[in-house]
Formats: C-alpha cells, sequence, structure tokens
C-alpha cells in the first residue's frame, strides 16, 4: 500500500469515528423530559393530544413525552383546583377557565409568561397575530393588563344550532307567515339576521306536543322551539344571562375600574333588570328540565341531538357531536348561525356576548427545561398549519392570519360564524373572589329561573353581596 492509500485509509477511519463520538455525544446530550396537562375531558383537548402523539416532534431533540390527565367537566375545577392547593404540583401545564386565572395566579400557581415571550421572537409574533378579545380574556391579570399569563388552547362563542330541515320545511314556511306575517328564516344568512323579537316567535311557533304535525309529519316526542344556558351549576346561567345584560346597555362588575367601579346600581341598574326579564321571556318555551334549574350547555346539546328542539344556542365546541349520526338524531339536518342580536331603534343588531373557550397556562415550578420544551409545544401548536388542521378537525383558532383565511369558512358549517362573532365577546371576572361571585350569583339566577323570585330581587340581591365583598376584598372604594 503506498504512503497516499495509507493515509486516505487513515483519514477515512478517523472520520467515521469522529461522527461515531459526535452522535454518541448527540444521543448523550438528548434528555427525556415528561410534562402532565391537566385537559378538560371533551373532543377540543382530545384533537390537541392526537396531533401531539402523531405530528409532534420537538426541535430540542429532546424525548418529550406529553401526558394528558383527561377530567370531566362538571368536576374539573374542584379536581384541578384541589390538585394545585394540595400542594402535589402534578401538572406542568393546565387548560384553565379565563375566570379563574386571578385566583390560581394569586395562589402562586399560574406563571407570568412575559420573560418568555420577550426572550423568543417567533413566540411574539405568533401572540401579536392573535385575536385581541382572545388574548385580553385567556391572557391577562389584572384582566387587560399586560401581564400574561396563558396561550389560547380552544377558543369558543355561542352560535346558533338550528334544524334546517324544519325551519326551510315548506308547511312549516307558510304557517310562519301566516301567523306572523314574517318569513321564517331558512338558510344561516337568514337566520344571522335573526333578533331576540323574531326568535320568542320561533320558540313559541315550534313548541308542540307530541303527535302533532312538525315538518309533514306527526311528532315523535313533545318538541320545543328554542333553548340556551339556563343552568344552576358552574357558569351557565351566567354565560348567557351576561349577553343580555350587555346587549341591553347595562354592566357586570367591571374589574378594569377598581377601586371605583361599584356594584350597587351598576349590576342592578333598571337596565340589567330589564335585561333579565328579557332573558326569562324565553323559558317559557324550553322544556320543562329548565324549570328545575337543570338547563346546563350538556343538557341543551343532549335534547338537540335527541331531535327535540327546533333551536339551540350552545358552544361551538359541542357542534362535532352534532355531526355524528350515531349519537344525533340532527345529523345531516343541521345547520348553523350567529346567535340572535339585540335590535335598537335605529334598526342595528347589538351581539355582545360572554367569550367561551379557554387558555392553557404553565405552572410556577416548572424547571427551565421543561418551560423550554413548553414554548416550544406552544409555538407548534399556535403555527399556521396546526391550527388550520385543528380548525378542519373541529377545533377553532384564535390567529388572525388563520381564520381570516378564505379557506378556514370551508372546514367545517359553523365556521362561518366564527370572524363575525369574535369582534362581540366580552368577559366575566378574573378576580381571586371569582369563585364567590359566581356562586351566590348562579344561586340567585336559579331563584329567577324557577319561578321564586322576580329579577329586580334577584339583581338587587346579587348587587349587594358584590358590594359587600368586593369592598371587604379592596377592590371597591367605598
Amino acid at each position: 500500500m503506498t504512503v497516499n492509500s495509507k493515509m486516505k485509509v487513515l483519514s477515512a477511519i478517523a472520520s467515521v469515528v469522529v461522527l461515531q463520538i459526535a452522535g454518541g455525544a448527540a444521543s448523550a446530550a438528548a434528555e427525556e423530559v415528561v410534562l402532565r396537562m391537566a385537559v378538560p375531558d371533551w373532543p377540543p383537548t382530545h384533537v390537541m393530544k392526537d396531533f401531539f402523539d402523531s405530528r409532534y416532534a420537538p426541535p430540542s431533540g429532546n424525548k418529550v413525552k406529553l401526558e394528558f390527565d383527561f377530567i370531566p367537566w362538571p368536576d374539573y375545577f374542584t379536581r384541578l383546583n384541589a390538585s394545585l392547593t394540595s400542594g402535589e404540583q402534578a401538572y406542568n401545564m393546565a387548560v384553565s377557565d379565563s375566570q379563574w386565572l386571578g385566583a390560581f395566579i394569586e395562589g402562586g400557581y399560574y406563571r407570568k409568561i412575559n420573560d418568555l415571550i420577550d426572550g423568543d421572537p417567533e413566540l411574539k409574533k405568533i401572540l401579536a397575530d392573535i385575536d385581541p378579545a382572545t388574548l385580553a380574556a385567556y391572557s391577562t391579570y389584572p384582566h387587560k393588563s399586560e401581564n400574561y399569563y396563558g396561550f389560547p388552547q380552544m377558543p369558543d362563542i355561542l352560535v346558533n344550532y338550528y334544524r334546517s330541515d324544519i325551519f326551510c320545511h315548506e308547511d312549516e314556511q307558510k304557517n310562519f307567515q301566516a301567523k306572523y306575517g314574517q318569513k321564517l328564516p331558512c338558510t344561516p344568512e337568514e337566520m344571522d339576521n335573526v333578533d331576540w323579537d323574531l326568535y320568542g316567535k320561533i320558540g313559541e311557533f315550534f313548541k308542540r306536543k307530541k303527535g302533532d304535525m312538525l315538518a309533514g309529519s306527526p311528532a315523535e316526542d313533545d318538541f320545543y322551539g328554542v333553548a340556551f344556558q339556563a343552568g344552576k351549576a358552574y357558569d351557565y346561567s351566567s354565560m348567557q344571562v351576561n349577553a343580555f345584560v350587555w346587549q341591553h346597555g347595562a354592566d357586570i362588575w367591571d374589574e378594569t375600574k377598581v377601586p371605583n367601579e361599584h356594584a350597587q346600581g351598576v349590576v342592578n341598574s333598571p337596565r340589567a333588570v330589564k335585561a333579565l326579564d328579557h332573558y326569562l321571556s324565553f323559558l317559557q318555551y324550553m322544556p320543562p328540565v329548565v324549570k328545575t334549574g337543570g338547563m346546563d350547555i350538556f343538557k341543551t346539546n343532549e335534547l338537540f341531538m335527541q331531535g327535540k328542539l327546533a333551536s339551540n344556542i350552545e358552544w361551538i365546541g359541542f357542534a362535532e357531536s352534532v355531526l355524528d349520526s350515531k349519537t344525533s338524531k340532527a345529523a345531516g339536518k343541521v345547520a348553523f348561525s350567529q346567535m340572535p342580536a339585540l335590535r335598537g331603534a335605529d334598526g342595528k343588531s347589538v351581539r355582545w356576548s360572554n367569550i367561551g373557550g379557554q387558555p392553557f397556562v404553565l405552572m410556577t415550578w416548572n424547571s427551565d427545561a421543561q418551560n423550554r420544551e413548553i414554548v416550544d409545544f406552544v409555538k407548534w401548536w399556535l403555527s399556521s398549519d396546526i391550527q388550520h388542521a385543528f380548525a378542519a378537525a373541529g377545533g377553532q383558532s384564535a390567529v388572525r392570519s388563520v381564520y381570516n383565511d378564505p379557506k378556514y369558512v370551508g372546514y367545517r358549517p359553523w365556521n362561518r360564524t366564527w370572524a363575525a362573532g369574535l369582534k362581540w365577546q366580552k368577559d366575566t371576572w378574573h378576580v381571586p373572589q371569582f369563585f364567590e361571585l359566581l356562586v351566590q350569583q348562579q344561586e340567585q339566577y336559579d331563584l329567577a329561573i324557577t319561578g321564586k323570585q322576580d329579577a329586580k330581587t334577584t339583581l338587587d340581591n346579587i348587587a349587594g353581596f358584590q358590594e359587600k365583598l368586593l369592598t371587604d376584598a379592596g377592590l371597591i372604594q367605598k
């Protein structure tokens, strides 16, 4: 072998050794990072898990394991609260309703993320593309401040699910016109223009007894025209009452005006009383369960899927289940529109509503390594490709460049309502006292819903309770 040949062989061997060493070093540097995330058990979080398991490749090269703890919605707050306050530090992330932010931030559990945003230009750019109302609701504490704590997981709004086969039926169209001198809306565009006055007529018109003719056939069961949230548990009635309050030009206690905003005279203003009376006026057209305080978001969805409702005002997050022919009698017969509006004297529609959906948040006890992996995961989750895929799978996106893309509306039949609805969203309180405020308010609303108390007494009681609680907490200055 010539000297030249020997040098080539030695060079090749050296290259192999270097590659092996480098490969071994890279392998040794890779770490296994385990993240645990508390999530409500419903379709949007299952989609997130499926996406992570099938699509996610950590940019760090680490082996990242994301464990999802699926908790039923009715138990979710109680279970998460128990975990956080016990000190067990079981989770690195959690899906969180926006109204929990203050309580869990002040408790020392949710991590402020401003430094993570400021330290990552890519993440900062993504958040600048988030719908402002969504970012304020899901991320800020104090509410509408520049202190950020969360990222959108599943943004949500209330929309109108309706039975297009019934609304568009020739007999129903003719009979509605004869009774009210108005056209019964049929297309989604016509339904978008429905105000609460017309919605009340729809509720009255479609209230039928078993055996009554309905869209050309005898009704198989008692049938009802309309439904919306009127449940005692959690925040179910509050979410819909708030919409009526804001649309009537009234307000809930506004934490952004602390310490100068009072509950007395605001929460129980004459306009607020009128708004609650308006809300209560629709209960007569709903199934009898409404008078038991049991008309929560699960019950209204169940009744709609059972074929017992003409229209249901519901969160988009439940819409996917309505399309499943194995469980829904409405499958293939349902269309979607914006929620009804209050039409003013000037003819303009006012559509204020309480935003739904949730952010996901980071915990204060995470290691730096865990936070780095979470930030990479967040950037992937909020990336254009994944957000489009999430929308195509039945979720929603708060990223403006995604939902303003013309192809977005084609993913699901309810997506046509999304961009138009977002601009009308407000949110309830973020303060640590939210739970006491909410429990008392829900109990009072239930007394009104079940006919035990009038609207004025209800709001007077709520305003008095809130004024004292918030004054004692230093959030209202005498």
